[in-house]
């Protein structure tokens, strides 16, 4: 690549650990929502003092949004010398809670040999810093570009991203003629590029039973009972039918190129928000979350009719057995194609900066570049970041300083290819 190009992102590697330690250290946790504010208007400031045109956009109405915890999304422009194509880094500054397991505080931004450990520095604050030392290099050695560049922080990915790129994508932020162009720094390894995901089935699914006394519970009805049923038929039927179907894409890692079904949490009979001993009543209803992920393969009706059609059979075979089922959210597969200019771009920048082709790859759950398309219609958007997924979510996570450094080139080539600035 570029010796200036490279020397200038190689020179401030320091400034790019500070940095990502620095966006550490917003403890923007989600849910509640946490610290969101302050680390948009962090990232803000830093961008303003560069020229850039700065605005903050709350998402009022979104799930989770109060005035106590607003859903504040940063979005900063800079327009080029001339006209041309515009190219967007979209990173989330949300980031689950901590967890237990930690051997240091989550949230101090500590650089250790190499690394720079904290709760988001994998996922996904290191791909946001390096996106940042990326631009800002390649502006200052290429300060005559054409187009303009955008780096935006928003927020609740982590939950769906509906207070943050599904908010700005309704208000146009990630349709042409605004946007041509987005990398999403998510971090799937810094030789990959990320070509989509696999779709999202969340639902609640609701046994009903008749509340008694506990002493004597064959006057009621338990509906844990009944949630126990359903759970030994996914033992027995669905899951064993997931395991048998596969997909064409390259899903990471291997275990995910198949569907599955994960039992996010049960609730039933008596409620944890109380002090002392329960009452003894049988439970009349228990409530399951489903996170169903499935296939290009599939549809989304086939995904459903799957989990209906075992209810339905429970409710003819069973005693007192009743049901219902709620949708909470819907996410359908999807994948750029290798050739489309976001992905021949950064793909060009992981020759040169590892002199090998890139690997192309699925992610096993969605990030935002579900509301980039769908509802922004851009289909010229990828995902590609420093960092290991392995290690987001878990304790101790943590991105490598040389990883960010070589990131930060890749991203770097691939912007200066798609604004037709020179890259030699």
């Amino acid at each position: 690549m570029d010796e200036r190009l490279s020397k200038t992102i190689e020179d401030r590697t320091e400034e790019l650990a500070a940095l990502a330690a620095d966006l550490i250290r917003f403890p923007t946790v989600n849910p509640p929502g946490d610290a969101y504010r302050p680390c948009a208007e962090f990232i803000g400031e830093r961008l303003r003092k560069r020229g850039f045109g700065v605005e903050y956009i709350r998402a009022e109405g979104a799930p989770g949004d109060s005035d106590r915890y607003p859903r504040v999304n940063v979005v900063a422009r800079f327009d080029g010398r001339s006209r041309g194509s515009a190219v967007h880094f979209n990173s989330h500054i949300d980031v689950v809670e901590a967890g237990e397991g930690w051997t240091m505080d989550p949230f101090a931004g500590v650089i250790r040999d190499g690394r720079v450990y904290g709760r988001g520095a994998c996922d996904m604050k290191g791909g946001l810093a390096a996106s940042i030392i990326a631009v800002e290099s390649f502006m200052d050695v290429y300060p005559d570009f054409p187009g303009a560049i955008e780096i935006s922080g928003t927020v609740d990915e982590e939950s769906g991203g509906f207070g943050g790129v599904a908010h700005l994508a309704k208000q146009g932020y990630f349709s042409r003629p605004k946007v041509d162009h987005v990398i999403i720094p998510e971090p799937l390894n810094k030789d990959r590029i990320c070509l989509g995901h696999r779709g999202v089935w969340w639902a609640e699914i609701e046994t009903r039973g008749e509340m008694a006394h506990g002493s004597m519970p064959f006057l009621g009805d338990c509906a844990v009972r009944h949630m126990g049923a359903v759970i030994r038929a996914f033992e027995d039927e669905l899951y064993p039918a997931l395991d048998q179907k596969r997909t064409r894409m390259p899903v990471v890692p291997e275990g995910a190129r198949r569907s599955t079904m994960n039992i996010n949490a049960i609730h039933g009979g008596q409620t944890d928000d109380y002090s002392g001993l329960p009452s003894p009543n049988v439970p009349d209803s228990c409530r399951m979350v489903i996170d169903r992920r499935f296939l290009l393969e599939e549809t989304l009706a086939e995904v459903k009719d799957e989990i209906v059609t075992l209810l339905d059979r429970l409710k003819g075979s069973r005693s007192k057995f009743d049901y219902s089922i709620r949708d909470i959210m819907e996410v359908l597969p999807l994948m750029t194609e290798r050739d489309a200019p976001v992905a021949e771009a950064v793909a060009q920048g992981i020759r040169e900066v590892f002199g090998r082709e890139p690997e192309y790859v699925i992610s096993p759950g969605t990030y935002d570049q579900k509301h980039v398309t769908r509802i922004g219609h851009l289909h010229d958007c990828i995902a590609y970041g420093p960092g290991i997924l392995d290690l987001a979510h878990r304790p101790d996570e943590w991105v490598g300083v040389a990883d960010m450094v070589e990131s930060a080139k890749v991203m770097a080539v691939g912007l200066g290819r798609l604004l037709g600035a020179s890259s030699r």
